[in-house]
């Protein structure tokens, strides 16, 4: 008993963080007063003064601690590439750091507030998007492989392509909210005019410019870029190069070339680019190099390798070469840009001569537009179009004289379209607001990888729903282009695979820890006695940490984190939850510095559970993201049924990636103790129940207001003929009717009705008051436009 109540003593020290001289007084005279109780217990106290005395006195902590655990890292830590450095060093680190943390500050997470549209922007959305988005005929997009001159004209004149570019210089200056509700909504009408908007305001010369330009530069291209009498493309990937870009192999020397008849101090520059989108129409090209200055031109005769660098070329500058377009499937802008000993003058580097060799960090910096703005955006909208579209075709479509999303089969795919919509517009409202405050590469990386992943499953799920209506091409077709989309999301701005596996922990764990990086710094130091001194409290805080963190899991895990802190504004629906993420955080913290304790530099080698720990990292992220979006929008049953959905389908894909990590850790004993202290049986999280899955199903197809909020972000057609505007139309009509039509329906399956054609049959129905005379005409119009939304187009004739 007394051993057991030390223990407590122990766990509320580590618990609290209490201070090391004060939680060492607590410990010793707890000890030393449970001695009088069990003899035994001079066993705990006499290796615990011994413990206490070498932490407390500083020469000793130094000599029998610091020192041995200092320089056993010094040569087990593999090196850190100048690539790798700046990789870490660059962006900055948001709410995913206090997740990392093992202890959430709820506080910091309240004063979150979701990002708002500014009235210019509303306005924007209002006249200039929607416009757009009634100009656009996306079937017209393929057929052209191309979009109509009118809706170049149209973007060029309302400046599209300037979302991100200052006012003063003709742009917009959106933030990354109003950034991707513009790029959604155009997706929701056709990804191709999207892609083309979306580059010229993510990863390119526009975003380059603004954050790093000189005034020369900003000058010379950026009203240009604005009102898209430029039109902007960048090269960074190439046949040797594409998720890995430090690893560009194009190569610029320094020297001194002729350029307008003058002399002047320059780049020659030899470069082969792939996948560059807007290269065939681009009319200003930025470029990712390697460069060199073997004569010291640049002022600096010690540095010879500078690394990468970014500069801006005219398209037509001479040796540019604009090669053949690509064909990725979908019919937007992309090709080849090449160029052998291109001279051009070094003040054309991004930010001038002084930012050579800072292009990697530049480049990591700004790929979260891209990458947590523009391709989440993208799949948003998939998500939100395919809720609405699967949601109406699934009331209109009948099978077995009932509609298809009555049957449970169909709504196991369907409630996870509508959870997964729910999701990718929270996730999209917490990324962008992320954004707002700095550049979180990390979070992107989530935001990029998660949101595509998403978009992939539910629009499969949703051409499994519309089955052959949705694979025969033609201008009927609402859901081909999103499909023939998918490769593109999936693979550009870093192939989700190698952005699960490498990126998202790999940074994560690094830029998210709150001693790591400090600690790998000081074991680089030149200096090993500056590096030890300043690696001695670094040390003792992350032992601290890890104690608390590991005597937090002990508690939450025996009381289901009843006592856990939650947000001060949390609805009674999301404390639980809350609760949930308090023990999910601890644990991944802790799993976390078991796995770089144990693994050291080859755990980046083990990308399988590195690539699990991202998992649950992201998860948890996503689940913060559901819980702010229920309970900062509009209250209803509905919204709430769709957050606790999507809310245990995250939790439990948090869960499952965790016990996978510690199901097959390389030490198997201790993957089997961290498994039973992080993942308690009774604290397990199920999978959404059957009953879930109903209800969601139900609601997909009813005009509930998580739908009509949905439908909100995204530009529905009320037009007959367009694809979208066929279904949703004659959804919108069947809603009128549904009474009157169900009657009819009942009445005919129960063999009340003799006649054969629908006209006959409904004449019949008022004639036996099932329903009344009034209702004849226009069940019979609806019908017609329910039996015309079944129909695919010919395939000669393309109507």
């Amino acid at each position: 008993m007394s051993l057991l109540l030390f223990l407590i003593i122990l766990t509320g020290v580590f618990y609290y963080r209490i201070s090391l001289i004060l939680g060492s007084l607590i410990l010793l005279a707890s000890a030393l007063l449970l001695t009088q109780y069990s003899v035994g217990m001079w066993i705990v106290l006499l290796p615990l003064a011994a413990v206490i005395l070498v932490l407390n006195v500083p020469g000793w902590r130094r000599s029998w601690l610091a020192r041995p655990v200092y320089e056993r890292l010094r040569k087990a830590m593999p090196p850190m590439s100048k690539t790798e450095r700046e990789a870490l060093e660059a962006g900055t680190t948001w709410w995913e750091k206090d997740l990392f943390s093992g202890n959430p500050d709820w506080g910091k997470f309240a004063n979150i507030k979701p990002p708002q549209l500014t009235e210019a922007e509303q306005t924007y959305m209002d006249v200039e998007v929607e416009n757009l988005c009634k100009l656009i005929d996306d079937w017209d997009v393929q057929q052209r492989q191309d979009l109509s001159p009118e809706t170049w004209d149209y973007l060029r004149q309302h400046g599209f392509f300037g979302l991100i570019i200052p006012e003063e210089f003709g742009g917009r200056d959106f933030s990354p909210y109003a950034q991707s509700r513009v790029m959604s909504k155009i997706a929701s009408r056709s990804i191709s005019v999207a892609v083309t908007a979306m580059v010229p305001n993510s990863l390119g010369p526009g975003e380059l410019l603004v954050k790093y330009g000189t005034d020369e530069q900003k000058k010379r291209w950026l009203p240009g870029l604005a009102d898209g009498t430029e039109l902007p493309c960048f090269g960074l990937t190439g046949p040797e190069a594409g998720s890995d870009a430090g690893a560009i192999p194009d190569l610029a020397i320094v020297c001194r070339g002729e350029f307008e008849g003058e002399e002047v101090l320059g780049l020659r520059l030899t470069f082969s680019k792939r996948w560059i989108t807007l290269a065939p129409v681009a009319t200003v090209v930025g470029l990712a190099f390697q460069l060199r200055d073997p004569e010291g031109l640049l002022g600096d005769p010690d540095i010879v390798d500078y690394g990468i660098t970014c500069a801006l070329l005219p398209a037509d500058h001479p040796g540019v070469e604009i090669g053949e377009r690509h064909n990725p499937g979908v019919p937007f802008m992309n090709g080849p840009i090449m160029g052998k000993d291109v001279f051009f003058p070094a003040d054309w580097i991004i930010g001038g001569p002084e930012m050579a060799g800072k292009g990697w960090r530049m480049l990591i910096e700004c790929l979260g537009a891209g990458r947590g703005v523009s391709l989440p955006a993208l799949a948003t909208a998939s998500g939100e179009m395919c809720y609405l579209t699967v949601g109406a075709f699934a009331r209109i479509r009948r099978q077995f004289n009932t509609e298809i999303g009555n049957f449970e089969g169909v709504q196991e795919v369907t409630a996870e379209i509508a959870a997964g919509a729910y999701t990718l517009e929270a996730m999209r409202q917490m990324v962008t607001r992320g954004l707002q405050d700095g550049a979180p590469g990390v979070l992107t990386a989530m935001a990029k990888y998660h949101a595509t992943e998403r978009m992939r499953e539910l629009v499969n799920h949703a051409m499994d729903v519309v089955s052959g209506r949705a694979i025969q091409l033609g201008p009927r077709n609402f859901m081909a282009s999103n499909y023939h989309a998918l490769p593109v999301a999936i693979t550009v701005e870093g192939a989700n695979i190698l952005t699960r596996s490498l990126m998202i922990f790999g940074q994560g764990a690094l830029r998210c820890h709150p001693y790591l990086f400090d600690e790998m710094q000081t074991l680089e130091a030149e200096d090993k006695e500056q590096g030890l001194a300043a690696f001695e409290p670094l040390l003792m805080g992350h032992l601290g940490h890890v104690a608390g963190n590991f005597a937090r899991l002990l508690v939450y895990g025996i009381t289901t984190s009843r006592f856990s802190p939650v947000p001060a504004d949390a609805s009674t629906f999301s404390e639980r939850w809350y609760r949930r993420l308090n023990q999910l955080s601890c644990a991944l913290a802790s799993c976390s510095d078991v796995a770089l304790a144990v693994l050291g530099g080859d755990l980046k080698r083990r990308e399988l559970l590195s690539a699990r720990l991202g998992d649950v990292h992201s998860e948890l992220f996503i689940a913060c993201s559901i819980l702010k979006y229920h309970d900062t929008s509009e209250r209803s049953p509905e919204a709430t049924a769709h957050a606790e959905f999507a809310l245990g389908q995250s939790l439990h894909k948090a869960q499952q990636a965790l016990s996978a990590f510690c199901r097959n850790f390389p030490t198997p004993w201790l993957g089997g103790l961290l498994r039973v202290i992080c993942l308690p049986p009774w604290n397990a999280i199920a999978t959404p129940d059957d009953q879930q899955i109903r209800t969601l199903g139900e609601l997909i197809m009813e005009p509930n207001p998580v739908r009509q909020a949905l439908a909100k972000m995204v530009f529905v057609s009320d037009d007959p003929e367009d694809p979208v505007g066929r279904v949703e139309t004659t959804y919108q009509m069947l809603l009128t009717l549904d009474k009157p039509w169900q009657a009819v329906m009942r009445a005919r399956n129960k063999g009340e009705l003799d006649a054969d054609s629908m006209e006959s049959a409904l004449k019949e129905a008022a004639q036996k008051e099932i329903i009344s005379q009034e209702d004849v005409a226009p069940l019979l119009e609806y019908d017609a436009r329910r039996f015309d939304c079944l129909l695919t187009d010919h395939a000669l004739q393309g109507v």
